[in-house]
Protein backbone atom coordinates (compact mmCIF):
# COMPACT_ATOMS: atom_id res chain seq x y z
CA UNK A 1 0.00 0.00 0.00
CA UNK A 2 1.26 3.84 -0.85
CA UNK A 3 1.71 5.49 2.12
CA UNK A 4 -0.34 8.73 2.72
CA UNK A 5 2.65 11.11 3.00
CA UNK A 6 2.40 14.57 1.91
CA UNK A 7 5.35 17.80 1.06
CA UNK A 8 7.85 17.43 -1.48
CA UNK A 9 11.12 16.24 0.60
CA UNK A 10 11.21 14.23 3.96
CA UNK A 11 7.81 14.14 4.20
CA UNK A 12 5.47 12.46 6.95
CA UNK A 13 8.11 12.65 9.88
CA UNK A 14 10.57 10.49 7.45
CA UNK A 15 13.83 11.64 6.74
CA UNK A 16 15.18 10.67 3.77
CA UNK A 17 17.22 8.18 4.92
CA UNK A 18 15.40 6.38 6.67
CA UNK A 19 13.07 6.53 3.44
CA UNK A 20 15.87 4.89 1.70
CA UNK A 21 15.86 2.36 4.43
CA UNK A 22 12.60 1.58 3.88
CA UNK A 23 13.30 0.93 -0.05
CA UNK A 24 16.06 -1.10 0.65
CA UNK A 25 14.32 -3.32 2.68
CA UNK A 26 11.09 -3.71 0.24
CA UNK A 27 13.21 -4.68 -2.51
CA UNK A 28 15.57 -7.26 -0.42
CA UNK A 29 11.99 -8.90 0.80
CA UNK A 30 11.00 -9.78 -2.67
CA UNK A 31 14.26 -11.34 -3.78
CA UNK A 32 14.81 -10.80 -6.91
CA UNK A 33 13.52 -7.70 -9.80
CA UNK A 34 13.64 -6.42 -13.38
CA UNK A 35 13.75 -3.00 -13.14
CA UNK A 36 12.20 -1.46 -16.21
CA UNK A 37 15.27 1.18 -16.65
CA UNK A 38 15.13 4.54 -19.33
CA UNK A 39 18.22 5.99 -18.04
CA UNK A 40 16.07 8.80 -16.01
CA UNK A 41 16.71 10.05 -13.04
CA UNK A 42 13.93 7.79 -11.50
CA UNK A 43 14.82 4.74 -12.66
CA UNK A 44 18.53 4.90 -12.95
CA UNK A 45 18.12 5.81 -8.97
CA UNK A 46 15.61 2.61 -8.81
CA UNK A 47 17.89 0.53 -10.41
CA UNK A 48 21.35 1.64 -8.44
CA UNK A 49 19.56 0.63 -5.15
CA UNK A 50 17.56 -2.52 -6.42
CA UNK A 51 21.20 -3.78 -7.67
CA UNK A 52 23.00 -2.86 -4.50
CA UNK A 53 20.98 -4.98 -2.74
CA UNK A 54 20.25 -7.56 -4.66
CA UNK A 55 23.08 -8.08 -7.12
CA UNK A 56 22.69 -10.28 -9.83
CA UNK A 57 19.50 -11.48 -8.89
CA UNK A 58 18.71 -7.40 -10.19
CA UNK A 59 18.48 -6.80 -13.90
CA UNK A 60 18.07 -3.85 -16.26
CA UNK A 61 15.29 -4.14 -18.56
CA UNK A 62 15.10 -1.26 -21.17
CA UNK A 63 12.61 -0.76 -24.27
CA UNK A 64 13.84 0.86 -27.42
CA UNK A 65 11.97 2.20 -30.00
CA UNK A 66 11.66 5.46 -31.76
CA UNK A 67 9.75 7.05 -29.33
CA UNK A 68 12.81 7.14 -27.34
CA UNK A 69 16.04 9.71 -27.93
CA UNK A 70 18.80 7.88 -29.17
CA UNK A 71 21.52 9.74 -26.39
CA UNK A 72 19.15 8.15 -23.95
CA UNK A 73 20.00 4.72 -24.95
CA UNK A 74 23.71 5.06 -25.36
CA UNK A 75 23.64 6.67 -21.78
CA UNK A 76 21.43 3.59 -20.19
CA UNK A 77 23.51 1.62 -21.53
CA UNK A 78 27.11 3.52 -20.37
CA UNK A 79 25.60 3.27 -16.86
CA UNK A 80 24.68 -0.21 -16.91
CA UNK A 81 28.37 -0.85 -18.08
CA UNK A 82 30.23 1.25 -15.35
CA UNK A 83 27.97 -0.53 -13.22
CA UNK A 84 28.28 -3.71 -14.14
CA UNK A 85 24.77 -4.39 -14.07
CA UNK A 86 23.07 -7.03 -16.60
CA UNK A 87 21.08 -5.08 -19.29
CA UNK A 88 18.43 -6.47 -21.79
CA UNK A 89 17.33 -4.74 -24.53
CA UNK A 90 13.77 -5.31 -25.88
CA UNK A 91 11.89 -4.04 -28.75
CA UNK A 92 8.82 -1.88 -26.80
CA UNK A 93 6.52 -2.88 -29.82
CA UNK A 94 4.35 0.39 -29.34
CA UNK A 95 4.54 1.89 -33.13
CA UNK A 96 2.93 -1.59 -33.91
CA UNK A 97 -0.37 -0.85 -32.41
CA UNK A 98 -2.45 1.52 -34.85
CA UNK A 99 -4.06 2.42 -31.65
CA UNK A 100 -1.07 3.77 -30.47
CA UNK A 101 -0.14 5.58 -33.77
CA UNK A 102 -3.19 7.48 -33.71
CA UNK A 103 -2.32 9.06 -30.28
CA UNK A 104 -5.67 9.02 -28.25
CA UNK A 105 -5.86 10.51 -24.75
CA UNK A 106 -4.87 7.24 -23.68
CA UNK A 107 -1.94 6.75 -25.79
CA UNK A 108 0.63 6.15 -22.56
CA UNK A 109 -1.76 3.57 -21.53
CA UNK A 110 -1.61 1.67 -24.45
CA UNK A 111 2.95 2.71 -24.20
CA UNK A 112 2.77 1.62 -20.84
CA UNK A 113 0.73 -1.95 -21.45
CA UNK A 114 2.38 -2.95 -24.88
CA UNK A 115 5.90 -2.08 -23.20
CA UNK A 116 5.33 -3.75 -19.56
CA UNK A 117 3.95 -6.86 -21.35
CA UNK A 118 6.73 -7.36 -22.69
CA UNK A 119 9.37 -6.79 -19.90
CA UNK A 120 7.11 -9.47 -18.18
CA UNK A 121 7.01 -12.04 -20.18
CA UNK A 122 11.58 -11.36 -20.65
CA UNK A 123 11.40 -11.50 -16.68
CA UNK A 124 9.51 -13.98 -16.64
CA UNK A 125 11.79 -15.82 -19.03
CA UNK A 126 15.03 -14.95 -17.07
CA UNK A 127 13.83 -15.88 -14.18
CA UNK A 128 12.85 -12.95 -12.40
CA UNK A 129 9.61 -12.87 -10.68
CA UNK A 130 8.88 -9.76 -10.04
CA UNK A 131 8.79 -6.12 -12.61
CA UNK A 132 9.43 -3.24 -10.68
CA UNK A 133 9.37 0.79 -12.31
CA UNK A 134 10.14 3.88 -10.81
CA UNK A 135 7.37 6.35 -10.66
CA UNK A 136 6.75 8.57 -8.01
CA UNK A 137 4.76 10.25 -5.54
CA UNK A 138 5.05 13.53 -7.92
CA UNK A 139 3.34 11.48 -10.87
CA UNK A 140 0.51 11.07 -9.27
CA UNK A 141 -0.59 14.51 -9.91
CA UNK A 142 -0.58 14.56 -13.39
CA UNK A 143 -2.25 13.19 -16.23
CA UNK A 144 -1.00 9.38 -15.74
CA UNK A 145 -2.98 6.53 -17.89
CA UNK A 146 0.09 4.57 -17.51
CA UNK A 147 -0.16 4.03 -13.93
CA UNK A 148 -3.61 2.32 -14.79
CA UNK A 149 -1.70 -0.17 -16.84
CA UNK A 150 1.13 -0.26 -14.22
CA UNK A 151 -1.82 -1.63 -12.11
CA UNK A 152 -3.18 -3.82 -14.09
CA UNK A 153 -0.20 -5.79 -15.16
CA UNK A 154 0.93 -5.85 -10.97
CA UNK A 155 4.21 -4.13 -11.75
CA UNK A 156 5.90 -2.77 -8.84
CA UNK A 157 6.51 0.77 -8.01
CA UNK A 158 9.12 0.85 -5.22
CA UNK A 159 9.33 4.49 -5.25
CA UNK A 160 5.80 5.39 -4.52
CA UNK A 161 5.24 2.74 -2.25
CA UNK A 162 7.82 4.14 -0.19
CA UNK A 163 6.55 7.74 -0.50
CA UNK A 164 9.69 9.24 -2.56
CA UNK A 165 9.26 12.60 -4.13
CA UNK A 166 11.40 13.72 -6.70
CA UNK A 167 13.55 16.18 -5.02
CA UNK A 168 13.89 13.29 -2.52
CA UNK A 169 15.01 10.97 -5.12
CA UNK A 170 17.72 13.79 -6.51
CA UNK A 171 19.09 14.42 -3.50
CA UNK A 172 19.89 10.91 -2.87
CA UNK A 173 21.08 10.29 -6.13
CA UNK A 174 23.49 12.81 -5.64
CA UNK A 175 24.39 11.41 -2.42
CA UNK A 176 24.69 8.04 -4.41
CA UNK A 177 27.12 10.10 -6.70
CA UNK A 178 25.01 9.09 -9.77
CA UNK A 179 25.54 11.23 -12.98
CA UNK A 180 21.46 11.54 -13.19
CA UNK A 181 20.91 13.44 -9.72
CA UNK A 182 20.23 16.66 -11.79
CA UNK A 183 19.11 15.66 -15.04
CA UNK A 184 16.44 17.21 -16.57
CA UNK A 185 12.99 15.35 -17.11
CA UNK A 186 12.55 13.70 -19.91
CA UNK A 187 9.41 11.87 -21.14
CA UNK A 188 9.04 9.82 -24.51
CA UNK A 189 9.14 11.62 -27.50
CA UNK A 190 5.52 10.84 -28.78
CA UNK A 191 4.43 13.20 -25.82
CA UNK A 192 5.60 15.93 -28.11
CA UNK A 193 2.10 15.64 -30.26
CA UNK A 194 -0.93 17.05 -29.98
CA UNK A 195 -3.39 14.05 -28.92
CA UNK A 196 -5.49 12.90 -32.58
CA UNK A 197 -2.61 13.75 -34.28
CA UNK A 198 -0.55 10.59 -35.85
CA UNK A 199 2.64 9.39 -34.18
CA UNK A 200 4.97 8.48 -36.95
CA UNK A 201 8.72 7.66 -37.18
CA UNK A 202 9.36 10.47 -39.24
CA UNK A 203 7.61 13.43 -37.00
CA UNK A 204 9.26 11.46 -34.06
CA UNK A 205 12.84 12.28 -35.94
CA UNK A 206 12.41 15.61 -37.03
CA UNK A 207 11.23 16.43 -32.55
CA UNK A 208 14.62 14.66 -31.54
CA UNK A 209 16.68 16.03 -34.34
CA UNK A 210 15.26 19.53 -33.21
CA UNK A 211 15.67 19.09 -29.48
CA UNK A 212 19.15 17.80 -30.11
CA UNK A 213 19.76 21.13 -31.53
CA UNK A 214 18.78 23.21 -28.97
CA UNK A 215 20.62 20.89 -26.20
CA UNK A 216 23.95 21.22 -27.91
CA UNK A 217 23.09 25.21 -28.13
CA UNK A 218 22.91 24.60 -24.09
CA UNK A 219 19.06 24.13 -23.59
CA UNK A 220 19.42 21.15 -21.70
CA UNK A 221 15.92 21.22 -20.25
CA UNK A 222 13.41 22.15 -23.48
CA UNK A 223 11.15 20.54 -25.35
CA UNK A 224 10.03 20.86 -29.16
CA UNK A 225 6.23 20.22 -29.44
CA UNK A 226 4.97 19.35 -33.05
CA UNK A 227 1.52 20.73 -34.32
CA UNK A 228 0.36 19.34 -37.69
CA UNK A 229 -0.19 16.59 -39.88
CA UNK A 230 1.20 18.11 -43.26
CA UNK A 231 2.70 21.38 -42.91
CA UNK A 232 4.97 21.21 -39.24
CA UNK A 233 4.72 23.66 -36.35
CA UNK A 234 7.67 23.40 -33.89
CA UNK A 235 6.60 25.09 -30.71
CA UNK A 236 9.62 25.76 -28.50
CA UNK A 237 9.77 25.42 -24.84
CA UNK A 238 12.57 26.23 -22.83
CA UNK A 239 12.72 27.74 -18.84
CA UNK A 240 10.75 30.86 -18.90
CA UNK A 241 14.01 32.43 -17.53
CA UNK A 242 16.01 31.51 -20.74
CA UNK A 243 13.10 32.82 -23.45
CA UNK A 244 15.36 36.19 -24.05
CA UNK A 245 18.34 33.92 -24.93
CA UNK A 246 16.40 32.51 -28.04
CA UNK A 247 16.38 36.13 -29.32
CA UNK A 248 19.87 36.65 -28.59
CA UNK A 249 22.97 36.51 -31.26
CA UNK A 250 21.27 35.78 -34.15
CA UNK A 251 20.44 32.45 -32.64
CA UNK A 252 16.45 32.60 -33.68
CA UNK A 253 17.86 32.96 -37.34
CA UNK A 254 19.87 30.09 -36.53
CA UNK A 255 16.85 27.64 -35.43
CA UNK A 256 14.79 28.59 -37.52
CA UNK A 257 16.80 27.72 -40.57
CA UNK A 258 17.52 24.18 -38.58
CA UNK A 259 14.51 23.52 -38.24
CA UNK A 260 13.17 24.28 -41.71
CA UNK A 261 16.38 21.75 -42.62
CA UNK A 262 14.74 19.47 -40.10
CA UNK A 263 11.52 19.55 -42.56
CA UNK A 264 9.53 21.65 -40.18
CA UNK A 265 7.44 24.72 -41.78
CA UNK A 266 6.91 27.07 -39.06
CA UNK A 267 8.83 27.65 -35.45
CA UNK A 268 7.33 29.42 -32.54
CA UNK A 269 8.22 29.81 -28.73
CA UNK A 270 5.47 29.26 -26.07
CA UNK A 271 5.22 32.40 -24.12
CA UNK A 272 4.91 30.79 -20.96
CA UNK A 273 7.86 28.45 -21.21
CA UNK A 274 8.93 25.16 -20.78
CA UNK A 275 6.03 22.86 -18.23
CA UNK A 276 5.99 19.26 -18.21
CA UNK A 277 3.13 17.80 -19.83
CA UNK A 278 2.14 21.29 -21.79
CA UNK A 279 -0.09 19.02 -23.56
CA UNK A 280 -2.34 17.72 -21.19
CA UNK A 281 -3.81 21.36 -20.51
CA UNK A 282 -6.13 20.49 -23.52
CA UNK A 283 -7.66 18.06 -21.95
CA UNK A 284 -8.36 20.38 -18.70
CA UNK A 285 -9.42 22.68 -21.08
CA UNK A 286 -11.71 20.19 -22.93
CA UNK A 287 -13.19 18.51 -19.81
CA UNK A 288 -13.74 22.31 -18.76
CA UNK A 289 -15.53 23.13 -21.94
CA UNK A 290 -17.36 19.90 -21.80
CA UNK A 291 -18.68 21.24 -17.92
CA UNK A 292 -19.80 24.42 -19.33
CA UNK A 293 -21.77 22.68 -22.11
CA UNK A 294 -23.88 20.46 -19.58
CA UNK A 295 -24.28 23.37 -17.35
CA UNK A 296 -25.63 25.64 -19.95
CA UNK A 297 -27.77 22.61 -21.15
CA UNK A 298 -29.26 21.96 -17.47
CA UNK A 299 -30.04 26.09 -17.93
CA UNK A 300 -31.87 26.05 -20.63
CA UNK A 301 -33.77 22.92 -19.88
Amino acid sequence: MIKKITGAGAAGGFTPHQQLEELKAYIREKGSMAVAFSGGVDSTFLLKVAHDVLGDDCVAVTGRSCTFPEREAREAAGFCRREGIRQIVVESGEMEDEDFVHNPLNRCYICKHTLFTRIKETAASEGFRYVAEASNMDDNGDYRPGLQAVAELEVLSPLRHCGLYKQTIRGLSKELGLPTWDKPAMACLSSRFVYGEDITPEKLAMVDQAEQFLMDAGFQTCRVRIHGNDHFLARVEVPAARISELFQGGFNEEMEKKFREIGFSYVTMDARGFRTGSMNEIISAAKKAAEMAGQAEEITE
